[in-house]
């Protein structure tokens, strides 16, 4: 039996994804693995691994929205941005206990909808072909192009004022692909005129994705292979923002074959997210038009792939088949 599919992975502190992603490999003994999105090292939470064909929805997930808890202490300015960097400037302690709650939401308030952000510089981002934590290593500065986030909502959770460098503010937040949380800690701080820096972070949900099922890493050592398929997630089953299909008889055939089929002979299900409306941020056309496509055979229905409906609506066209059995012509 093939290992295709995906695992949400409660992601441990004190390891890169890269390391998660290498665990698995070994524990399951399967070269074809990876990640939909790096966590930094001291971050813990929801890391969704892609095992086998599972892989091939990775480029799929840009649309999907992240939740991540944070707590951020003030007072110091990290070149990191987080507490894990080295300190390069630092507020007086009774500047930083004149910080009231009022300020604290104020400089919150600005981070809502569409932010331009600046990336961190120790972060993989590449400038000139070289990532811009290998600027900073070299102590070599260069020019950080901001872009724009999306920040869907944003909630303090917890304010600890008047206590030093002690003070933290606690915050979820549910952010677009590529949102930087140290970035927005930076922001805050300075907003406050005291600097800030984070202190941990945990990512809550990657798209349909939850903390509450990630597994532990140690777990899959200890799995035989029914447990392991039991805990596999469909390889479709994330891509809830692309529109769902049937179709029958020759039309399977011609999907799994890469071949056009009619629009007109499929039936269409759920619509994709983004057809009629905008999404916050640009996203492929593509995905506007973009469906999992279903084979139905009798009381039999399979996940064949993905398929792309031209923009006249008139036919569809495999981009990726993931279907594997047998198709009669």
């Amino acid at each position: 039996m093939g290992i295709d599919g995906i695992l949400n992975i409660n992601k441990p502190a004190d390891m890169t994804s890269h390391d998660v992603v290498a665990v698995v490999r070994r524990s399951l003994g399967i070269k074809k693995v990876g990640h939909t999105g790096t966590l930094d090292p001291m971050a813990t939470g929801v890391l969704p691994v892609c095992i086998g064909k599972g892989t091939r929805i990775i480029e799929y997930l840009d649309m999907d929205q992240k939740k991540y808890r944070c707590t951020m202490v003030l007072g110091r300015r990290m070149d990191t941005e987080d507490i894990w960097g080295s300190e390069i400037d630092r507020a007086p302690e009774e500047a930083v206990n004149a910080v009231t709650e009022e300020q604290i939401r104020s400089a919150f308030a600005p981070i809502s909808g569409i932010v331009h952000q600046t990336p961190p510089i120790y972060s993989a981002i590449k400038v000139k072909g070289k990532k811009l934590y290998e600027y900073a290593r070299e102590g070599r500065s260069v020019e950080i192009p901001g872009r724009d986030i999306y920040i869907e909502h944003i909630e303090l959770e917890e304010i600890r004022t008047g206590m030093g460098y002690d003070s933290s503010i606690t915050f979820t937040v549910t952010c677009s692909k590529g949102t930087y949380v140290r970035a927005i800690c930076e922001d805050v701080g300075l907003a406050l005129g005291v600097y800030g820096a984070m202190s941990s972070l945990s990512r809550l949900a990657s798209g349909c994705f939850r903390i509450e099922d990630a597994l532990e890493l140690s777990e899959l050592g200890d799995w035989d292979d029914e447990t392991l398929q039991q805990h596999l997630i469909r390889p479709e089953e994330p891509l809830g923002a692309f529109g769902e299909l049937e179709i029958r008889g020759k039309d399977i055939w011609r999907m799994c074959n890469g071949l056009s089929f009619w629009t007109v002979n499929a039936e269409i299900l759920r619509e994709p997210e983004y057809s009629g409306t905008e999404p916050p941020l640009p996203v492929r056309d593509e995905f506007r038009r973009a469906y999992c496509v279903y084979g139905r055979t009798g009381e039999s229905r399979d996940f064949l792939g993905v398929a792309f409906m031209d923009p006249e609506g008139r036919n569809l066209k495999a981009d990726k088949v993931f279907f594997t059995g047998r198709t009669d012509n």
